[in-house]
């Protein structure tokens, strides 16, 4: 058995790609435009894993937007997407200047939620030790629902 990727629903895919891509640094490896089924599939990857993707070695985030608009709901009920960063504090101040709010904000130096346009949680963590805790993120209460 092998992992393969894990489907979200979007309901505007320029949003989500600004999120993904833009604001979180994910990269896009491909694309399918599905007229007959009105659906486009977009398949992202960790910048580190952009040659693995092409060897169809990594794991994946495929966005699935359905051409004809449906309410999806919700999204806490997905779980989350989890990655690992080089520096969590630089990355949830680059994403809060992007305009992403900071859900549970990285107090312990160590781990930090975020929330895609569609509501999508998306945990982020340290990778390898947790820094130490420093502001503003130490004393930041949550915001909403992570």
């Amino acid at each position: 058995m092998k992992y393969l990727h894990t489907m979200v629903r979007v309901s505007d895919l320029d949003a989500s790609l600004d999120f993904y891509c833009d604001k979180l640094g994910l990269r896009e490896v491909s694309r399918i435009e599905n007229e007959a089924g009105r659906f486009t599939l977009v398949f992202l990857c960790a910048p580190q894993d952009v040659e693995r993707a092409a060897q169809d070695r990594a794991p994946l985030v495929e966005l699935t937007y359905n051409w004809d608009p449906e309410n999806y709901g919700g999204g806490r009920n997905f779980g989350h997407l989890a990655y690992a960063v080089d520096d969590i504090y630089e990355t949830c101040e680059r994403l809060r200047a992007g305009g992403v709010t900071i859900n549970r904000p990285p107090r312990d130096g160590r781990m930090a939620f975020i929330r895609s346009p569609d509501g999508i949680s998306v945990e982020l963590l340290q990778a390898g030790p947790a820094k130490a805790p420093a502001e503003p993120w130490a004393s930041m209460p949550n915001v909403g629902t992570w």
